[in-house]
């Protein structure tokens, strides 16, 4: 097994004990790390080895939200990394009921070696971290979902075989999944242009943040209102579901307004021939994303939601 200090010492030595809470808080370099770190470790587990280097160690997973390749994910890359992840359903805790966030960080900290939270309130994420003295690890906010962006960059990654310059279209809702994907496409160099219908844009003060590293890392950010401009000639092609948990309450009204911006065989016909789809899934088939394009020759949205394990253990293997 490969020995962080054996790939960069300095950067390995500043993820120890930092908090993932938003790619912004990353350097690029450090997201390039995670993303070599993620690579080597998939190599070696798909080569049978497995090395517990974090024996002993316990990452709380705290849940909100519902979860399937967040929980599962998780789960199974500590017990690959020789660790232990414990599930907890907020509302079985007493922050469920009340105890503040400060008292709860305190007490997590006496017990465990990380804690991993999917959560309503990304403001509460971010308190929660102020208060805990072990790694809080962002597995879903209404904000951001960086975990969800690693993946997706690592499965870029392995097909196209390089990311800087690539060609990343973002077509739907400007939400959290939106946010953090732009953000780490910046972070290595990507021309990311992003699709939303008027009314659901992507957050204007990130959008600034993301251009600007976007620029520095000779990438780009564009934003339009139009599917088939920000698809021309793109070498990836991604959507989220139209309504997300907590806005079922929405769904008729963002059928209607999402209508024109579902990616089908007539929208994928303007990307590159080579062009790849990815969907963070679950996946509303005949919403959001044609089944021809969903079940498509293009389509890596299994491998991607593979690769969910792969990028958590880089993290947890680093910063824990």
């Amino acid at each position: 097994m490969m020995k962080v200090e054996e790939k960069n010492s300095d950067i390995a030595n500043g993820l120890k004990g930092k908090d993932l809470l938003s790619l912004l808080d990353y350097t690029s370099e450090e997201v390039a790390y995670l993303l070599d770190y993620a690579n080597d470790m998939k190599k070696e587990m798909l080569a049978g080895k497995m090395p517990p280097i974090l024996a002993g160690k316990t990452l709380g997973m705290i849940f909100e939200k519902h979860s399937t390749r967040t929980r599962i994910s998780f789960e199974v890359g500590m017990i690959q990394l020789g660790g232990h992840a414990m599930f907890m359903n907020a509302r079985d805790l007493q922050i469920g009921r009340g105890e503040s966030v400060y008292d709860t960080g305190h007490v997590l900290s006496e017990y465990l070696d990380g804690v991993m939270i999917r959560a309503n309130s990304h403001e509460m994420v971010k308190e929660l971290a102020e208060h805990t003295s072990v790694p809080v690890i962002n597995g879903l906010t209404d904000i951001f979902h960086p975990c969800q962006a690693l993946a997706d960059l690592l499965t870029i990654l392995e097909v196209k075989g390089s990311l800087a310059g690539k060609k990343i279209a973002y077509i739907g809702d400007g939400n959290n999944v939106a946010h953090s994907l732009i953000i780490a496409a910046a972070h290595m160099g990507m021309h990311a242009a992003v699709a939303t219908p008027v009314g659901f844009e992507y957050n204007a003060d990130l959008l600034v943040k993301a251009q600007e590293l976007a620029t520095k890392n000779g990438g780009s950010v564009v934003t339009t209102t139009n599917p088939i401009e920000a698809v021309q000639d793109a070498d990836v092609v991604y959507t989220d579901v139209w309504t997300s948990m907590g806005q079922e309450e929405e769904a008729a009204a963002r059928l209607e307004a999402f209508k024109d911006f579902q990616i089908n065989d007539a929208l994928v016909a303007h990307a590159k021939d080579d062009y790849m789809f990815l969907h963070c899934l679950p996946a509303h088939r005949e919403e959001e994303v044609a089944t021809s394009v969903i079940d498509g020759p293009n389509s890596y949205v299994f491998q991607q939601a593979g690769n969910r394990l792969h990028a958590q253990k880089a993290v947890l293997a680093n910063v824990l």
